[in-house]
């Protein structure tokens, strides 16, 4: 019989890109994908630890199934990503009804992990060793990933997907969890990579985007030859079919100007750079560990500015970080009024046990103040973002059609004709009327309306005039 399989994925785009490796390999055992955990003989929850709310969700999420547990013993229930690693056997004493426990660099033994539970082997527990407990090379090997099997069906759509090129993360920024639960710093051979994407490119994949903790940090080293991340990107420009290359998330030190000409360069290469900044004060920066002053960040950002000119810059902030006080924060105000990020991720800081941050320094910012600063720096970039997209009414732009916009889904239409979604070269969020045989097509829109984080369009159309035929008998 066929098994069915019900995944929730939460956090970033490397757990979206597990997701889809894990599904794969468990369709190679004869599961299939169902949305509903009551016919679900596995459940797997795909998680993150960045932020406390993350976690306290998915304990939430296991909680609803305990009385599915005891009414249907057999079925399997999983954690897996980020919060296995870092919590490990506490998910089974806050949880003692779940079966599986798995790190991100043990996602591959999935399957074979179910099979010993099924065989009753009881609970399985699979982590990667601690940043103290080996060597680095023992370590690393202990976090590798594994990314041979796809499965478009996981995909947003199936002309886009995620490509890993980098795991792990040696920053160690003092409020991030990161580099505890996806281990060192490691680049993935650079043929590994060019083989995926050409198969990407084969099952008719059109934009690839490119993954990494700091993905501008990319160097794989082999004997005296050192691929960068700008050899990678004119490499990958060679792959017939692809149109498109994005890549996420840039480290400010790391961009360096051979890896700006190669985006100024080359034409599959997405005019789009998510650069974060967390704060735009000196001493933030310092308690945070980010390896860089917010004049650093300045001379990197005048510097996209000069190689790409029409670039999009985005951003990450976190407000109410240890210690910040309002001069502090209104020089985050600052930084984004001067750089006019084309949108910025806001976080309210959350203390992460296990970090730099949580043994240095106390939580000491009220939460009502977070909250304050949160929505005031939001607003601030919302203004700049409608005001920055008024520049493209009356514009005309290439458009990457992804599918039905989030509108379309809500009034579920069913017919051809219907509002459709894409995404210019330089990542903004375009809708228009269309139909669905548009969709994983390229096509010209014209804008002639815009919000903060919409540009609302229309295909452009070819008219064709009166033709004269002559017609002899």
């Amino acid at each position: 019989m066929t098994k069915k399989l019900y995944i929730e994925t939460v956090g970033c785009q490397m757990n979206v890109l597990d997701s889809e490796l894990v599904v794969a390999s468990l369709r190679k055992q004869g599961y299939e994908l169902t949305h509903d955990t009551g016919d679900a003989d596995t459940i797997l929850f795909n998680t993150c630890s960045v932020r406390e709310h993350a976690e306290e969700k998915i304990y939430s999420a296991l909680g609803r199934l305990k009385n599915a547990k005891q009414q249907n013993p057999n079925k399997i229930i999983g954690v897996i990503g980020c919060m296995a690693q870092n919590h490990q056997r506490t998910v089974f004493e806050r949880a003692p009804y779940v079966d599986l426990v798995v790190g991100p660099g043990q996602l591959h033994q999935v399957p074979d992990l179910i099979d010993k539970i099924v065989a009753g082997g009881g609970q399985q527990l699979e982590v990667s060793l601690g940043r103290k407990d080996g060597s680095r090379t023992e370590i690393e090997r202990s976090h590798e990933s594994f990314d041979p099997l796809r499965d478009p069906t996981m995909r947003p759509t199936p002309f886009q997907a995620y490509v890993r090129i980098q795991i792990g993360c040696d920053k160690f920024c003092t409020y991030c969890i990161v580099p505890s639960v996806r281990g060192p710093e490691q680049s993935r051979h650079p043929a590994d990579i060019i083989a995926e994407a050409r198969q990407l490119a084969d099952e008719g994949c059109k934009e690839i985007t490119l993954l990494g903790q700091t993905v501008n940090s990319y160097r794989y080293r082999e004997g005296d030859r050192t691929t960068r991340m700008s050899d990678l990107l004119y490499s990958l420009h060679e792959i017939d079919g692809l149109e498109r290359i994005k890549f996420v998330t840039n480290y400010p030190k790391d961009m360096t100007d051979d890896l700006l000409a190669a985006v100024r360069d080359l034409p599959k290469a997405c005019k789009y750079l998510h650069v974060p900044a967390q704060s735009g004060s000196n001493r933030m920066l310092q308690r945070m560990k980010r390896g860089y002053t917010i004049e650093d960040y300045r001379e990197m950002h005048q510097r996209i500015r000069e190689w790409l000119p029409e670039a999009a810059v985005t951003s990450d902030f976190i407000v109410g970080f240890s210690g910040e006080t309002d001069e502090d924060f209104e020089l985050s105000c600052e930084l984004v009024r001067e750089c006019r990020f084309k949108n910025s991720f806001i976080f309210k800081y959350s203390v992460r046990p296990g970090t730099k941050g949580a043994d240095l320094y106390a939580d000491d910012i009220p939460e009502e103040t977070k909250r304050v600063r949160n929505n005031e720096l939001l607003a601030i970039q919302n203004e700049i973002c409608e005001a920055d997209n008024q520049r493209f009414l009356g514009r005309q732009v290439p458009i990457l059609v992804e599918g039905r916009s989030k509108a379309a889904e809500r009034r579920e239409e069913t017919g051809e004709a219907t509002q459709l979604v894409g995404r210019t070269m330089c990542d903004r969020i375009v809708v228009f009327d269309g139909n669905l045989r548009q969709v994983g097509q390229t096509l010209p829109i014209s804008i002639y309306d815009a919000n903060a984080h919409t540009l609302f369009g229309a295909v452009v159309t070819q008219h064709v005039g009166p033709e004269l035929f002559s017609l002899t008998t």
